[in-house]
């Protein structure tokens, strides 16, 4: 039985590409830059907001140093303009509360994955301190330290916590926490996964509703 299921955010539990390419391509135009696909940003996103910041300004060839702080206070206006929760996963999440524990592990700043956890009201499933964010104590994903945190706070051995996730990150912090892992393929971080570093112990989902028959 499953104990403890843990959330990525971006990808996994909500839809948020579209703000976050809006806010990378507003960025590089405020450079003087082109704009960058869609899906090329989303392949960026998974490590934390500076490195998407980092992979966008090389992308184009400009390197400001100012370029971080900028992209942060872009994003911080349309954190909510198109983002989502994935097609049924409050109820799922909800579903799944009932028998297990529940949590969110994002590389995500916590200020604002706690204003989109509210602003879709998706904060009610998740207790307080069951949330970290990219900027708190621990180091962030691909580090394990969150993802054990997260299992120690809840008293869960890691053999019986699920990470979710969508991406290669994902995939390796539970890894190395000792965690099941569970890929959604519907999310932009899993466009070009490196399926050559599967072990054959993952479970994927296609679906929110996917995470129902694990």
């Amino acid at each position: 039985m499953i104990r403890l299921f843990v959330f990525d955010l971006d990808g996994t539990l909500v839809d948020s590409l579209r703000d976050l390419a809006d806010s990378a391509n507003e960025l590089l135009t405020s450079y003087g830059a082109a704009p960058l696909e869609m899906t090329a940003i989303g392949g960026m996103v998974g490590d934390g907001a500076a490195r998407l910041v980092a992979r966008a300004c090389e992308a184009v060839g400009i390197a400001p140093r100012d370029a971080l702080a900028r992209f942060l206070e872009i994003y911080d206006a349309r954190l909510l303009t198109h983002t989502r929760p994935y097609d049924r996963m409050p109820e799922v999440i909800a579903t799944l509360g009932r028998d297990a524990s529940l949590a969110v592990l994002t590389n995500k700043p916590l200020g604002a994955t706690r204003r989109i956890l509210a602003g879709l009201d998706l904060a009610k499933f998740f207790d307080e301190d069951a949330v970290i964010g990219g900027d708190g104590p621990w180091p962030r994903k691909p580090d394990p330290s969150g993802l054990l945190r997260l299992c120690e706070r809840g008293a869960v051995a890691p053999a019986d916590a699920t990470l979710v996730g969508d991406s290669h990150v994902d995939w390796r912090t539970a890894r190395d926490a000792g965690t099941a892992i569970c890929l959604a393929r519907y999310g932009f971080g899993f466009t070009g996964f490196p399926s050559g570093t599967l072990d054959g112990r993952e479970r994927f989902i296609d679906t929110p509703a996917d995470l129902l028959h694990l």
